[in-house]
């Protein structure tokens, strides 16, 4: 072809519109590209500057010379499959107008979106998506029968699962790499600095992948080393601003969040539910209101039934059936287009007397079941329920069976064909089936052998259907010559039950009684004038609505001829009905608007076809405010053809009402109407007339006039039924002897749908007659003209305005859909969060889309729909192609689809979530009001009578001052005095995950070991008095040896956790800096750790010659201590106790000798620990109480320790059980991770440790020791799980410390039970403690942390102003106690804002006392002892104190009954101060929003959430298939937005493991953070909130 460069804009005007309209052909596929062409090269021609032809110009062919002619007709045939159904709401109109509104977004300065990362892995199509045929989807409305899809396997459960991280210790060997697992890169990022905005051009999803520093096995079982630089830069990253750098993407989106909100927040509030509620639904005193006069109903005119009319069905059935039994009532074609079938009046009559007989006589040939056996009585009576179970394609046997239900007096219920037991919708229908008490499903043979199987041959039990008895209607007997049908029934018995849905999917049964079903057909016999032997042409769906009552019912009581088409014809040839009228002469088509927009792209079609027989063309969705294009395009080409303007004619219907109005054929030219109405008047409910040229206006047109004898009113959408304004918009209420009557077996519902009665102004009602909700939404207009522009259904109300599902569609739509929806398929719903309705679109994208293409799709789409609808979309999601599921006909269906995405089953391949934009109703930011003083504060709470917070323990027995007390202020001298006096004393058994004794000492051998481990300090390591030494051990008896041995040459000793041999990358730098920072002069540890300190792997990460003199501890002297050190005063270091935080910093605390001396009396007289109790120990013991409880508090006490390390536990998780059986423990202390593994691994086995002999009945305290508030649901879980083996639930508690004072609260042996409260969670955000009820809306249960020990007084205190607080304020922790800390040694962060941690004094009340700060928010409550001792037990602990072997007896008794009241103070811990985040105004604890996120979904197996310039960011752990990522967005951003009205800016989708945990089991999340912010976490998704 020549080059046709020619200036388009020099052209004369008429060869410009020529040109313009042929691009318009070309778009429509009304030509072929090759057509298209020829035409604009002969309009072009005489403008053209003639070039000479070159040889190299000349186009390529095949060697026929036909290869672009074959290509040029797959490319017409795929333009025109692609174009044939590709807009369901086509309006030019509306295209231009979101042409034009994008192109004003265009020209305003806006912030680029940040665009989300993806994992390289999802970019590809997961194994279950490859499975399914792109090509051959059924479109919009295809037939049931098309089987050439593969059914879609179960989403659920993914045929590739992603391995979870390697367990270190359970994998001693490199793990094998699964061929599916993805690719790791170690190439080095490249240098490159980027503007913000380009980054929505970039691929953002090639992230650096660094999976090896984060896997550590926490799923597998393995409790990690505090991961202190978990994320670690790598060495050289040498990027100012990485190119993927989240960072950016997060400045990106608070630049982009920085645009002013469309609609001002509304006045501020407090966060009640009433406020929340009306901030939803807010007055605009701007709004449009109706200003008409209540409207009058509009009546129809009077029904005149002809004549000839047979009187009923079944006497037009034996009238036409003897008369003219020759004569078709019905004729199919198949999907070629050939004639497959014809049933004659004579045929449908004879055969419906046989299916008569066969149903109350059961003669069936063919038969089989699904479900089990019939119950009860099986057998078939005039009145019971039948399912009629037909294809799309087989109208014939639906119609014999119909009529044979009709002749016996049974009630057909027909519903579509069951294809798969996974079929949208399917439960539903088993709801319906059961409450109609259905036993039987007629069936054709055809469909009886499509159904699924069992392998025994019988139908598969569909879920939720009841046991049914499935028969085929074909090849029946003739019944007896005698036998007479049963009389006919009475006229308001039920005549069939129509099958319909709600909006939220749930199935109905609509009973039309047969009076009501021969009213209707009357109705529609003269409103559409039909006479005998007229020809009908259908393509709708027979089995319901509109279908049914004209192809079916009303066709046959006229004797009239119904050519059925099916939609498998319609795919294939979607002119082939003009056809049929064109061969018949018909003069009915019954079609649907769609119908007529693909028959007007079959252009090549048009040729032969002659639509002048055609006297009326039904509309059957003129409802549908979009069927007006479909309309006036097809008039204007096929007015040529023949087609009459009056031809076309609109009907409004629903399953309630039936038919409500139909346009008359003949005289619609003259009283045809439409309106230009404003779309922002009518989400108000009020009809406003718009400019034809405006960009927001929708034209409607009528639907007609009433039926015959009917009579329409319009009542308000919302309360009670008032009629509306004349310019109002309501719902159509119809009176008339042709409706529904109700809904089969909901008497509730029926009454709010069928028993309507309209109220005037004045609230009285109209009159006696009760009206039927028709569910469509419209208004009267003149000369008694109905117009629908909506549904019910289909309403969303948003922020107090209405919007329509089709409205949003048709703009979506409008949005470049040639090139991205996949066929038109797009669902709009709405969904309730936080008070109000948020709009939602889902929309299956093309196969061949790009992740940037698709997310500038999605941009544009949010500014047509802001432009058009004024309405922001809350949540925009993109599905593969096919993956929308679908209703029989191969529409989309909408409940399940809604209930998909709320289930977090739907698997979007993007999504774009935009709560900032669209959320305008929460609460109140808090005001802090800084003129209010910590002295008011105090004078309120004096004035309301609240209790200051104030607790305080036990006292200790005896003052610092006193002989015993000098005298056991060390421990190491209790050591050697217990050495002296009970030598052979077993005090500590170590336990080996076998449940065998590894190692045990006595008094004397841990003495004599102590002292050895002195010499070799002394002599090897040339130790000073006061040299800190670092002890690298194992948890075990070694740690305890070396620990004593420090003590003994007066060395400082500091024990820190061996690094993990399988995660040396992240726990080795941990260990080194606790050296560092200690400053520790040597380093004490065995022959293991020092080898793996040494080995390969470790100088790979650290240099192995920078540590300082490491001794073995299995290498030593066996000489005598000469001298054992005493310090000269108890106020000097004992030991140093260092241990990482939540927020990441490493702490080191000074424990002094008189500390830990007090401790542990503390610990004894809470406890009563003496000689002869076995207390067992599963914990770690590097620091905080875990340390004292392995290390210290079995020599004060003299009581037997059976030490179990959590290691062996994971190996053996029903060791620590078995040890405490085995030893009849009373008090046994253990961490959150142990409980956790015994709680997830020994579920399923307890009846086997039961077997085996465990009783759990002999303890009497079991003591979570943590940092954090008490994890009740999972110590109830454990509880519960062990109470079996006896265990007492009121034996679990927990306990409380912090690095200022190690051990606060402590359950004690006769400790009353732990009590929980239920607080408001939205007080607790202002720092307000309000009791409420249990079950109570955003209540919140906490558990107190274990008893305050002996000698501990705690108060809450305001962390700002250092005011103290009331019982119901929420406020910081501080505590005084003589086993507090003596400082921090050192603090690895910002050490200035912990200057006054251990010299806290109140400003107001008692400011002379000195308090330590415990860094934890928390309340008091004094609560009501449950459970008090008797008397007797009293007595026999005091004898059990005075036990001889006891220290107790060298320190003065204790008496313990006195200190038993019915009151005691509870200390509740809320969470750290640190960890805490502030948000508008209010402090939210991270572990509320992480319980809730974790609770939304059931593949998500860890969450934490922390902030990052105010945006909120939540990181979820998948355990699942990466495709399934997306899910968890939408659910995530919704509950954090719901319960805790905070709008989550950043969702981070990760493998399970990526949370890194410390050795307590507690949540690293600024580690975390920090990780993320840096890149160096491989997200399988990041999604940025708008």
């Amino acid at each position: 072809m020549a080059d046709l460069s020619v200036d388009v804009l020099k052209l004369p005007d008429e060869i410009r519109d020529k040109l313009a309209e042929l691009d318009l052909e070309l778009s429509e596929g009304d030509i072929t590209q090759k057509g298209y062409e020829k035409k604009r090269t002969r309009l072009l021609a005489p403008f053209l500057v003639q070039q000479q032809p070159q040889a190299g110009n000349q186009p390529l062919r095949g060697p026929r010379g036909d290869g672009s002619s074959r290509q040029h007709t797959r490319n017409r045939r795929t333009h025109r499959r692609v174009t044939h159904n590709e807009k369901r709401y086509h309006s030019e109109v509306r295209q231009e107008a979101v042409q034009q509104a994008l192109a004003e977004m265009q020209n305003r300065p806006k912030p680029s979106l940040p665009m989300p990362s993806k994992r390289t892995s999802m970019m590809a199509k997961s194994p279950d998506r490859e499975r399914h045929d792109v090509s051959s989807s059924s479109d919009e409305d295809s037939c049931a029968g098309d089987q050439d899809l593969p059914p879609p396997p179960e989403l659920g459960s993914p045929p590739a699962r992603r391995p979870a991280a390697p367990n270190p210790r359970a994998h001693p060997l490199p793990l094998p790499q699964p061929h599916y697992q993805r690719e790791k890169k170690h190439t080095p990022r490249e240098k490159t600095e980027i503007d913000i905005s380009d980054v929505t051009h970039l691929p953002a999803y090639i992230q650096p992948d660094v999976t090896h520093t984060t896997s550590g096995a926490r799923r597998g079982g393995a409790l990690i080393a505090d991961r202190v630089q978990c994320y670690a830069q790598p060495e050289d990253t040498g990027t100012g601003t990485g190119r993927w750098k989240v960072s950016a993407k997060i400045q990106q989106l608070l630049n982009t969040l920085k645009r002013p909100k469309r609609r001002p927040l509304p006045e501020f509030y407090e966060d009640d539910d009433i406020e929340l509620e009306i901030a939803a639904n807010p007055k605009d005193p701007n709004a449009p209101k109706p200003e008409g006069g209540t409207m009058t109903p509009a009546v129809g005119e009077q029904l005149v039934v002809p004549a000839g009319l047979p009187r009923n069905l079944e006497a037009a059935l034996q009238r036409y059936g003897t008369a003219s039994f020759k004569a078709n009532v019905a004729i199919v074609y198949d999907s070629n287009g050939k004639l497959s079938q014809a049933l004659s009046y004579g045929k449908l009559l004879s055969r419906s007397l046989k299916i008569a007989y066969a149903l109350l006589n059961k003669t069936f040939t063919s038969k089989a079941s699904s479900g089990g056996p019939l119950a009860g009585d099986n057998s078939i009576k005039p009145g019971d329920r039948v399912a009629l179970v037909y294809p799309n394609n087989d109208p014939i046997n639906f119609i014999s069976a119909f009529y044979g239900c009709l002749q016996a007096g049974v009630v057909p219920v027909p519903i579509e064909v069951p294809l798969t037991r996974r079929d949208a919708g399917l439960q539903q229908v088993g709801f319906l089936l059961g409450s109609c008490g259905i036993q039987y499903a007629l069936t054709s043979d055809a469909c009886m052998k499509g159904l699924p199987k069992t392998s025994s041959g019988d139908v598969v039990s569909f879920r939720g259907w009841p046991p049914l008895q499935w028969v085929s209607t074909e090849r029946l007997p003739r019944p007896p010559r005698d036998w007479i049908p049963p009389p006919r029934p009475a006229e308001d018995s039920p005549a069939h039950i129509e099958h319909t849905s709600a909006a939220d999917g749930s199935a109905m049964g609509v009973i039309v009684t047969r009076a009501s079903m021969l009213a209707h057909c009357r109705m529609l016999s003269v409103a559409c004038n039909y006479t005998e032997g007229e020809y009908m042409v259908c393509v709708l769906d027979f089995k319901r609505e509109t279908g049914l009552w004209h192809a079916v019912l009303a066709s046959v009581l006229n004797g009239m001829h119904v050519i059925f088409i099916p939609y498998a014809l319609m795919k294939v040839s979607p002119a082939s009905w003009m056809h049929m009228i064109t061969k018949y002469r018909a003069s009915v088509a019954i079609v649907k608007s769609r119908d007529l927009h693909w028959g007007l792209l079959a252009t090549r079609d048009h040729k032969e076809i002659s639509l002048s027989s055609l006297r009326m063309l039904l509309v059957a969705d003129g409802a549908n405010p979009w069927s007006l294009s479909s309309c006036d395009q097809f008039l204007s080409v096929f007015q040529s053809k023949g087609v009459r303007g009056d031809a076309i004619c609109p009907c409004a219907c629903s399953s309630e009402s039936l038919t409500v109005c139909v346009r008359r054929a003949g005289r619609g030219g003259s009283s045809a109407g439409r309106g230009v109405l404003s779309m922002s008047g009518l989400s108000y409910g009020v009809v406003r007339v718009d400019a034809e040229n405006s960009l927001t206006s929708l034209t409607l047109q009528d639907c007609g006039q009433v039926m015959p004898s009917c009579v329409i009113v319009v009542v308000k959408m919302e309360g009670p039924a008032y009629l509306c304004k004349t310019d109002e918009v309501g719902e159509i209420c119809v009176l008339s002897g042709a409706t529904g009557s109700g809904y089969w077996g909901l008497p509730g519902l029926t009454n709010t749908v069928f028993r309507v009665q309209p109220l005037d102004s004045d609230g009285e009602p109209i009159g006696e007659e009760h009206y039927v909700r028709s569910g469509l939404l419209g208004f009267l207009g003149p000369g008694g003209l109905v117009f629908v522009c909506g549904s019910r259904d289909g309403l969303m109300t948003v922020t107090g305005r209405k919007h329509n599902m089709d409205d949003i569609i048709a703009t979506v739509l409008a949005v470049e859909p040639m090139k991205f929806i996949y066929r038109g398929r797009i669902a709009v719903f709405s969904v309730r969060v936080l008070r109000d309705e948020r709009i939602c679109i889902v929309a299956e994208q093309r196969p061949d889309c790009g992740e940037e293409e698709s997310f500038q799709w999605m941009s544009r789409v949010l500014q047509a729909v802001d432009s058009i609808h004024q309405v922001g979309i809350y949540c925009l999601a993109l599905v593969q192609p096919n993956y929308l599921p679908k209703t029989p006909l191969g529409g989309i269906h909408l409940s399940e689809c809604k209930r998909r995405f709320l289930e977090g089953t739907l698997h979007p391949a993007n999504v774009l979530m935009c709560p900032h934009t669209c959320v305008t109703n929460l609460p109140k930011p808090r005001e802090i009001h800084s003129d209010v003083g910590p002295a008011s504060v105090i004078v309120g709470n004096l004035v309301q009578g609240n209790r200051l917070a104030s607790a305080q323990g036990r006292d200790m027995g005896y003052s610092d001052d006193s002989d015993a007390a000098r005298k056991y202020q060390f421990i190491s001298q209790i050591l050697r005095w217990r050495a002296q006096s009970t030598s052979d004393h077993v005090i500590f058994t170590l336990l080996n995950s076998k449940g065998a004794v590894a190692k045990v000492l006595t008094c004397a051998e841990l003495h004599k070991k102590a002292e050895r481990i002195g010499n070799l300090l002394l002599e090897k390591g040339r130790v000073n008095t006061g040299d800190h030494v670092a002890l690298i051990f194992p948890p075990g008896l070694d740690l305890i040896c070396a620990f004593y041995g420090c003590l003994y040459v007066g060395a400082v000793p500091v024990t820190i956790r061996p690094p993990h041999p399988q995660n040396l990358h992240t726990t080795l730098p941990t260990v080194r800096m606790i050296v560092d920072v200690s400053k520790a002069t040597l380093v004490l540890s065995n022959q293991s750790v020092i080898k793996l300190l040494r080995s390969k792997e470790a100088s790979n990460v650290l240099d192995s010659k920078a540590w300082p003199i490491t001794l073995d501890t299995d290498d030593m002297p066996k000489k005598k201590l000469p001298i054992l050190y005493r310090a000269p005063t108890a106020e000097m270091l004992a030991y140093l106790d260092f241990s990482v935080s939540t927020t990441g910093m490493l702490a080191g605390i000074k424990m002094s000798h008189a500390a830990v001396t007090s401790l542990c009396r503390s610990m004894k007289i809470a406890c009563e620990l003496y000689p002869s109790r076995h207390i067992a120990l599963c914990l770690d013991p590097y620091c905080g109480l875990g340390f004292a409880l392995w290390c210290l508090s079995s020599i004060y006490s003299g009581h037997h320790s059976i030490l179990i390390p959590p290691s062996e536990v994971e190996i053996n998780p029903a060791l620590w059980l078995s040890a405490v059986s085995q030893y009849k423990v009373r008090d046994t202390f253990c961490s959150y991770g142990v409980m956790e593994l015994c709680t997830k691994g020994l579920g399923s086995s307890v009846n086997q440790l039961k077997t085996k002999g465990i009783n759990l009945a002999c303890v009497r305290t079991c003591v979570v020791v943590a940092e954090e508030r008490p994890r009740i649901n999972l110590t109830n879980s454990f509880s519960k799980l062990f109470s079996a083996l006896g265990l007492s639930p009121r034996a679990v508690s927990t306990s409380f410390g912090c690095r200022v004072n190690i051990a606060i609260c402590l359950q004690g042996a006769s400790s009353p039970e732990p009590s929980t409260v239920y607080v408001d969670l939205r007080a607790l955000r202002n720092d307000r403690v309000s009791l409420v009820e249990r079950g109570s809306p955003h209540s919140l249960c906490l558990m107190e942390s274990g008893k305050l020990l002996p000698g501990v007084k705690v108060i809450t205190a305001n962390p700002e102003t250092k005011g103290q607080c009331g019982d119901s304020h929420l406020g910081e922790i501080w505590v005084q106690s003589p086993h507090n800390a003596s400082g921090y040694f050192t603090i690895y962060g910002d050490e200035s804002d912990y200057a006054d941690h251990f010299s806290a004094q109140l400003v107001t009340g008692n400011t002379g006392e000195v308090y330590a700060r415990t860094g934890y928010l928390g309340f008091l409550r004094r609560t009501e002892i449950s459970a008090t001792s008797t008397g007797d037990d009293s007595t026999s602990l005091s004898l059990r104190d005075s036990d001889t072997e006891s220290l107790a007896s060298a320190c003065g008794s204790v008496n313990l009954s006195s200190d038993v009241h019915d009151t005691h103070d509870a200390v509740f811990v809320v969470g750290a101060l640190d960890e805490t985040i502030m948000l508008r105004g209010m402090r939210y604890h991270p572990i509320d929003i992480e319980n809730s996120v974790m609770r939304c979904h059931k593949k998500i197996a860890e969450c934490a959430v922390f902030t990052w310039t105010n945006l909120l960011v939540v990181v979820v752990e998948l355990d699942g298939n990466d495709s399934e990522a997306l899910n968890l967005v939408p659910l995530v951003t919704n509950t954090v937005l719901e319960e805790h009205h905070l709008i989550v800016g950043v969702v981070v989708v990760v493998d399970p493991g990526v949370v890194p945990i410390n050795s307590r089991g507690e949540k690293q999340r600024m580690h975390l953070r920090d990780g993320f912010l840096s890149d160096q976490i491989d997200a399988i998704y990041i999604a940025y909130n708008m």
